[in-house]
C-alpha cells in the first residue's frame, strides 16, 4: 500500500513493547522446536494419524501465515521497509524466502534492528516504521493462533480424553494453552489500542478484562470441539467444514474490502471463517452488536450441542477409564463458563471500552494529556493532529499501517 505523502501518527514504541517483541521471537522459535518435538514423539509412538494430523495443521498453518506475509510485502513494495529486508534484492528473493517459510523471521529480523536503531539515535520517526512493523506482526500472530495453536489443541486435549489421561496435569496444560490464546487476542487487542488518541490510551487493568472474558469464551469452545471429536472422530471434520463453509459465506456477503488484491481478499474471508469458528472479529463498520449476537447465541448453541452429543455417547458407552466429574456437570460447566464469558464481555463494553461519539472520535474519561491527536477511523487517508501547547508536528515520515488500522475501525466503530 502506498502511504500519502505527510501522513504521520504519533506512534510509541517504548522499551517494554521491544522486550515483549523480542520475548515474543523467542516463544515463536520455542513454539517451533515443541512442534517438531511433537512430531517426533507421535512417530516414536507409531501413532501415525496423530502426527499426520498434527504435521497436516502445522504445514497448513505456516503455509496461511507465509502467504499473507508475502502479499503484504507486495503491497507495500514502493514504501521503505527496514534495512535488513532492503537486502533482499527482489520481490522473487522474497518469494523464496517465503517458500521456505523464512518470511516471518524475516519480519522479526526487521524489527528487532529497526528497534536497536531507534533506540540508539532516539528518532521518533523509527518509533513510528517499529510500530508499523508490529502491527502486521500482530495480526500474523493472530491468524497462526486460530490456524495452527486452536486446532492443535484441540487435537491435544482429544488424544488426551481417548488415552483416558485426564489428570490434573493435563489439564493445567490445557488450562496453560488456552490461556496462551487469549494473551494472542488480548495483544493484537493492544494493538487496535494504538490508533486511538492519547487521552484514550487503555490501561492494562481493561486489558485484563479482555483478556478474561476471551479465555472464558474461547475455553468451552475447544473444549466442547476436542470433546466431540473425542467421541465422534469421523465426524468433526463434517462439523468443521460446514461451520466454515457457512462462516465463508458470511464474511463474503459482508463484502469485505481488506487486502488490496482480488484473491487476497478472498484468501482473508476464508481465514476469517476459520477465526470465527473458534472466536468473534470483527471485520466490517457497523452493525457489530448485532452481528456480535448473533455470532454468540449460534456459537453457544453449537457448543451446547456437541456437548450434548459427547454427554449421550458417555452414558451409552461408558468410558474405560474414570472421569474426573460427572458427564452432566461437565455440560453445565462448559455452558456456564460460556454464559460468563458473555456476561464479562458485556461489562468490558459497558465500563471499559471507548465510547464513540456521532462525531466518530473515539472518547474516554480518562486524563488528557498535553498532546492529543485524533484519528477518524472511517477508513479514509486522513489523520488529522491537534495540539495542546505544542508549536512542533510529528516528523511526517511515520508510516501508518492500514490495515491494522482499519480493523481498528471495524473493532471501535
Amino acid at each position: 500500500m502506498e502511504e500519502d505523502a505527510g501522513q504521520s501518527i504519533p506512534f510509541k514504541y517504548p522499551a517494554s513493547d521491544f522486550l515483549l517483541t523480542v520475548g515474543g521471537m523467542l516463544f515463536f522459535l520455542l513454539d517451533v522446536v515443541l512442534d517438531v518435538w511433537a512430531v517426533v514423539t507421535f512417530y516414536q509412538q507409531e501413532a501415525y494419524v496423530f502426527m499426520g494430523l498434527l504435521m497436516f495443521l502445522l504445514l497448513g498453518s505456516s503455509a496461511l501465515v507465509q502467504a499473507f506475509s508475502w502479499l503484504w510485502y507486495h503491497y507495500d513494495k514502493d514504501s521503505t521497509e527496514t534495512r535488513t529486508e532492503s537486502l533482499v534484492k527482489s520481490l522473487h528473493s522474497l518469494k523464496i524466502l517465503h517458500v521456505f517459510q523464512m518470511g516471518v523471521y524475516l519480519r522479526y529480523a526487521g524489527l528487532v534492528r529497526i528497534s536497536i536503531c531507534g533506540f540508539c539515535c532516539r528518532k521518533r520517526y523509527m518509533e513510528g516504521n517499529a510500530v508499523y512493523l508490529t502491527h502486521d506482526l500482530s495480526l500474523l500472530r493472530l491468524i497462526e493462533t486460530f490456524s495452527e495453536s486452536a486446532p492443535q489443541l484441540v487435537l491435544m486435549i482429544t488424544i488426551i480424553i481417548q488415552r483416558g489421561e485426564v489428570e490434573p496435569i493435563t489439564i493445567l496444560k490445557a488450562l496453560g494453552s488456552v490461556s496462551a490464546i487469549a494473551v494472542s487476542v488480548t495483544m493484537y487487542h493492544r494493538s487496535l489500542r494504538s490508533f486511538l488518541p492519547d487521552k484514550a490510551k487503555q490501561g492494562w487493568g481493561s486489558s485484563v478484562v479482555y483478556f478474561m472474558w476471551n479465555l472464558l469464551l474461547i475455553g468451552p469452545r475447544v473444549a466442547a470441539v476436542a470433546l466431540f471429536a473425542s467421541v465422534f472422530p469421523c465426524f468433526i471434520a463434517a462439523h468443521f467444514l460446514s461451520s466454515w463453509m457457512i462462516l465463508f459465506f458470511v464474511a463474503w456477503q459482508l463484502k469485505t474490502n481488506f487486502m488490496d488484491s482480488g484473491g487476497g481478499e478472498w484468501l482473508y474471508r476464508a481465514t476469517v471463517g476459520l477465526i470465527w469458528y473458534f472466536s468473534w472479529f470483527s471485520i466490517v463498520e457497523g452493525h457489530t452488536r448485532r452481528q456480535s449476537t448473533i455470532y454468540h447465541t449460534w456459537i453457544g448453541v453449537d457448543i451446547g450441542m456437541l456437548c450434548g452429543f459427547w454427554v449421550w455417547q458417555m452414558m451409552k458407552n461408558p468410558p474405560y477409564f474414570k472421569l474426573p466429574l460427572d458427564p452432566y456437570v461437565i455440560f453445565v460447566i462448559m455452558i456456564s463458563l460460556y454464559i460468563a464469558g458473555l456476561c464479562l464481555k458485556v461489562t468490558y463494553y459497558k465500563f471499559c471500552h471507548p465510547k464513540i461519539t456521532k462525531q466518530g472520535e473515539v472518547e474516554c474519561h480518562l486524563e488528557l494529556m498535553s498532546e492529543s491527536v485524533v484519528v477518524p477511523l472511517n477508513g479514509e487517508d486522513v489523520v488529522d493532529f491537534r495540539f495542546m501547547g505544542h508549536t512542533e508536528r510529528p516528523e511526517p515520515s511515520v508510516r501508518v499501517n492500514k490495515r491494522m488500522r482499519n480493523l481498528a475501525g471495524n473493532f471501535y466503530s
